[in-house]
């Protein structure tokens, strides 16, 4: 059945949060990848014309998040595991630099503040798997990113993020998973603390390529078995 948003609202969203909600029901996979929707049917989700939706889609296309197709609609990305995998790689990359920028800097109260939150017997975060720990997790990242003052870097970052966020927060197999990453997350701020760029980069790169490697486990029941996905037809 399909979800539509009350006819009654207040307030109309403009086209910038029409993009917006839309770009995160596409990463969150709450529209299921694959799948086809209409600018009517969005319009009549919104309770808005036409007009924001075209806008918000071909904004949404030019970012790869679908594909608009002439008399057909717009279709949402399939999940493509080699790309993802790719993905990974391009983090590896951006993520070092990011490293090697901070070790430059003079000035290290920041990354030492950001080490002493993910200190493993501190569990700042808690041990539950639940969607704060993975907000947590990733915002680590974007936080180390912020701190190398390259924010070219960080919008690539951001940009990686959005297209793996969805296998990277169902990549957390058990309790396991969560101790060692407040270890690795605590690692990585130490050794660049302590100022062995290529030891920190070498634990970053590990760190990494474990959740590649998670990502790549993760079977198409997990990717489209969500309960949430919302139907447009």
């Amino acid at each position: 059945m399909a979800i539509k948003r009350s006819k009654d609202m207040d307030q109309k969203p403009n086209p910038q949060e029409i993009y917006g909600t839309l770009r995160e029901m596409i990463i969150a996979l709450r529209i299921a990848p694959g799948s086809r929707v209409t600018e009517s049917q969005l319009a009549d989700y919104f309770c808005v014309s036409r007009t924001p939706v075209r806008a918000a889609l071909q904004r949404l296309e030019s970012e790869g998040f679908l594909t608009i197709k002439s008399k057909q609609g717009c279709f949402i990305r399939n999940i493509d595991m080699l790309e993802i995998s790719q993905y990974y790689d391009v983090r590896v990359a951006l993520e070092n630099q990011a490293l090697e920028e901070i070790s430059k800097l003079s000035d290290h109260r920041a990354l030492a503040a950001l080490a002493e939150r993910w200190h493993p017997e501190q569990l700042n975060f808690g041990l539950e798997i639940n969607d704060a720990l993975k907000e947590a997790e990733e915002q680590f990242h974007l936080e180390l990113a912020t701190l190398s003052r390259n924010k070219v870097l960080l919008q690539y970052l951001a940009d990686v993020n959005d297209h793996i966020r969805a296998m990277r927060r169902l990549g957390w197999p058990d309790s396991k998973s969560v101790t060692d990453t407040y270890e690795e997350h605590y690692r990585i701020c130490h050794r660049l603390l302590a100022g062995d760029l290529a030891e920190a980069q070498a634990e970053m790169t590990h760190h990494i390529r474990k959740s590649q490697d998670q990502a790549s486990r993760i079977t198409l029941h997990q990717l489209y078995g969500n309960r949430d996905v919302i139907s447009f037809e």
